[in-house]
Formats: C-alpha cells, structure tokens, sequence
C-alpha cells in the first residue's frame, strides 16, 4: 500500500512540492476507493465531477463537509469489520460524529500519530501523567474524542497516572505516588488544554511539582480559554513560571481524522506532517486562499481507510502562514487557528465535560 511508504520518512522532512508528488497518488487511489464501497460518497463525487483517471492536484481532491459525519452513517467496510466506533464530543443536545474504524484503518492511525509524536519526544517510553479521569475510557468499544486522544498518547508512556478521580476531583494519593518517583525527571503529561489550565494549577497549590524536564501536549478547549483572556502565549509563561515547564506543544486534530495531528512548530505554529495537508477556501465560492489570507479550513488524510474521511472541509477559520521555512526545519505549510466559522454548529470538544 502506498500510504506505508510515509513512513521511511521523517514526518516533517517533504517540501511542499515533494508531498504533492507523493500524496496526489494515494489520494486519487483512496477516492476510487471509497467512492466504490460507500454509495453516499459516490453519488457526493458523482455530483461534484468525479474524475476516475485522478485528479492532477491535492486542491483537486473533493471534499465533504465535516458535519455529514454527524448525521451520515459513512462508512467503506462492511458491518461486521467495524472494529470500534469513534465519537466526537459536543456540547448538550448537538449529534456526535461517528466514526467506523476497521482493524487496519486504526492500526495505520495509531502508528502514524507515533511516527509523529516520537520525533518530537524519542522513542523512549517516559512516565506519564494524565490531566483527565481515567472514567473517559470506560467503554472501550465507542471512545469520545478526549478519550481517543487519550488511548492515543498514552502508547508513549508508562506509569500512567490520572491526575483526577472518578468525580472529577484531584487524586492526590495517586499524583504523590507518581510524583515522589518522577519529580523534576524527564515525563510526558497530557490533556485538553482547558482541564490542563484548571487542574494542573490546583494541584500547584497543594504540591511543589517540578515539570522543568516534561513535556506536555494538549489540545482543543481554547474557547473558554478565550473567553478568560488567557492567549497561547500566557499559557505558556504560566506553566513555566508555576513548574519550570518549557517544552509545551499545543496540537490540533480531529476524530474525524484520528493520526493526522497538527503538532505546534518552533514558531508557535501548527506544521502539517507528510499525513495531511490544509488547503484554506474562501467561505463564499470555496477557492483557495493564498497564504496570509483567512478561511475555511480543509483537512486532508491519507490515513482513513474504512471511511471517507480523506478530505474535510471544517468549520474552522484559519491562516496558512507560509511553508517549508520553519525555523526548527521543518518542511511543509504551517498554520494557526483564528476559530469557529460563523453560525457553524460549535463542537464544543473538550469544553464541556461530566464533572
């Protein structure tokens, strides 16, 4: 299969040019796919102009809106290959996504999210403390997105630990167990952004905590954050100046596209890996953006294989900043997130939790 081949390669080591060339083939391969073994997909490509002899460019690639997912049951298996069912999480009374994983489809994701994360952290297992309850994992069958991150990260640590309980409360016996042995070393911690804020500076106040040598990962819940005034760049100061905290990557993803993550670069911009790429459309006639203009987010993937999830069209507004000029060297386009599309549904992701 095609798509193997990424992974000979460091994920952030195609120039745009270079990517092009080698994801517009797997592209047009997975559209014939799909389009052959999910009838709703095929009449949406049918309608927009299927090219059955491919398509010469990733902008090319049709897209769907990423909310048929939640009212469509999309999926390019059959009944009884579905292995697990991935939901997203929204706010009370919204539809969740639902997303039909096979076997391969989420062995490829997982081993592409640890492609991406491990040449950030090594590949050395580090102990690993978890900002959620471990209760978001009860059913192993159907995960929310905060669980599937959670399943997700927890593969690249050990000891892991939830720094809350079952009612949302700080499991301080637990946290001192884990602390009296991993203080000040070298651990990975991760959470929604937003539970990261609040719990983690509550445990500040009840335990010295020594995070000079972790790394954190989190992601989504930047609306409230938002809404308390509290920026990218304060996040950042805070944790330094409460645990000595320095390497912090905010990261963006989706479960409608579990694997391809958008991991925060040296310049505080999300980097798009040899997995994906974004194209930014305009919201009125949907064509593409330059770099430096804002619109519509399109994400693509060639990681979903047991559904059309290849190319998505989000309800996120963002900005494409350049490409292949990171100052870290890494190649590819990078991004930030300027937030929801007006009058689109707001997910809500990790915003809203039982506690």
């Amino acid at each position: 299969m095609l798509v193997y081949n990424l992974f000979e390669h460091a994920p952030f080591s195609f120039s745009q040019t270079e990517k092009e060339a080698v994801l517009v083939p797997i592209l047009n391969e997975a559209v014939n796919y799909h389009s052959e073994h999910c009838l709703p997909y095929h009449s949406f490509v049918s309608a927009a102009g299927f090219k059955k002899n491919g398509y010469a460019s990733i902008d090319e690639i049709p897209f769907l809106p990423v909310s048929v997912f939640k009212n469509h049951a999309l999926k390019s298996i059959a009944d009884d290959q579905v292995f697990k069912v991935l939901t997203s999480s929204g706010t009370t009374g919204q539809v969740p996504s639902k997303i039909f994983l096979d076997k391969d489809t989420a062995n490829l994701q997982t081993k592409a999210l640890a492609h991406i994360i491990t040449s950030v952290i090594g590949k050395e297992r580090l102990p690993m403390l978890i900002i959620d309850s471990k209760s978001v994992l009860r059913d192993r069958a159907s995960f929310s997105a905060r669980g599937a991150g959670i399943l997700g990260l927890s593969v690249f640590g050990k000891q892991h630990t939830y720094l809350l309980d079952d009612n949302y409360e700080l499991n301080l016996e637990e946290v001192d167990k884990f602390l009296s042995n991993n203080n000040g070393k070298p651990m990975l911690l991760f959470g929604f952004t937003f539970m990261v804020w609040q719990y983690i500076l509550q445990l500040a106040e009840k335990r010295p905590v020594d995070l000079s040598q972790a790394v954190l990962f989190h992601s989504g819940g930047w609306k409230k954050m938002t809404v308390m005034s509290v920026t990218n760049e304060v996040f950042k100061t805070t944790l330094f100046q409460k645990f000595g905290l320095k390497k912090v990557y905010n990261f963006y993803g989706m479960v409608e596209q579990v694997g391809s993550v958008f991991i925060e670069n040296s310049e505080g911009y999300l980097h798009v890996s040899s997995f994906s790429d974004i194209i930014i459309r305009n919201p009125f006639d949907f064509s593409v953006m330059p770099h430096g203009e804002k619109g519509l987010i399109q994400v693509i993937s060639v990681l979903p294989q047991s559904y059309p999830g290849i190319s998505l069209l989000t309800e996120d507004i963002g900005i494409c900043h350049g490409e292949d000029d990171a100052s870290n060297g890494w190649k590819g386009k990078y991004f930030s997130i300027l937030g929801r599309a007006a009058k689109a549904e707001l997910r809500g992701c990790s915003d809203t939790f039982k506690g």
